[in-house]
């Protein structure tokens, strides 16, 4: 399972990972560092952090273990940090795909802040934490599950695909559809239950999460 701490540790932060080398560039000395639990309030430290844990596994390394990817089309190997500016500066939204338990553990709140500021547009997992999907869901984040006992390696993604999610609907229970596009221009497509479970939910993401959310509604109320 990729668990909340998996997605946004809370230990010590290492000087060559790109929150460590941010803080460098401003002063901070290593040993000074401390870690991101105590840096939290700090949103360029943490969101540097997110899935920079040095036990996440990422398939598209072979099961490599550290917070790398590799950007597409490039090939090049990076820090998933430095890759997703690379994917906003080319106006790329990504998707994370995850396998069971998706987001166990404690309610870490960056969890879903950090994903939401790194601009991945939905996570598809095989199955999610109920707290982590309500909080991805606050933060505009699509949650996205398997069907018919299918996941990533069933259907033989690699994570150079280009992703398409179409066919998404208002409404709750609804099912989406998928269409991953390797590079030899052969697509893979798929069906996933969408995980707006209540109307209001609905809302919320229509609008890019909560914060959106509210903020329109004060503002629309303001106005009467």
């Amino acid at each position: 399972s990729i668990t909340t701490d998996h997605i946004s540790p809370a230990g010590n932060i290492k000087a060559s990972s790109p929150a460590g080398k941010f803080l460098q560039a401003r002063g901070v000395a290593p040993v000074d560092f401390n870690s991101y639990g105590s840096r939290r309030g700090n949103d360029d430290v943490m969101v540097r952090g997110t899935f920079a844990n040095i036990r996440i596994k990422n398939l598209m390394l072979g099961g490599e273990e550290g917070g790398n990817t590799i950007h597409q089309p490039s090939g090049e190997k990076l820090p998933i940090f430095d890759a997703a500016m690379k994917y906003r500066a080319e106006g790329v939204g990504t998707v994370v795909f995850a396998g069971k338990e998706y987001g166990t553990g404690s309610s870490r709140d960056w969890a879903a802040k950090g994903t939401k500021l790194l601009g991945i547009k939905a996570v598809i997992a095989e199955s999610f934490e109920r707290i982590h999907r309500s909080n991805l869901v606050g933060m505009g984040v699509l949650p996205l599950q398997f069907i018919d006992g299918q996941n990533a390696q069933t259907l033989g993604l690699k994570g150079d695909e280009v992703v398409s999610i179409t066919g998404l609907q208002d409404g709750v229970g609804k099912v989406a559809d998928i269409a991953a596009k390797r590079p030899d221009g052969s697509v893979v497509g798929f069906k996933v239950q969408v995980l707006l479970l209540t109307p209001k939910e609905v809302e919320y993401f229509r609008h890019g999460g909560l914060l959106h959310y509210v903020l329109r509604q004060l503002a629309s109320t303001s106005r009467r």
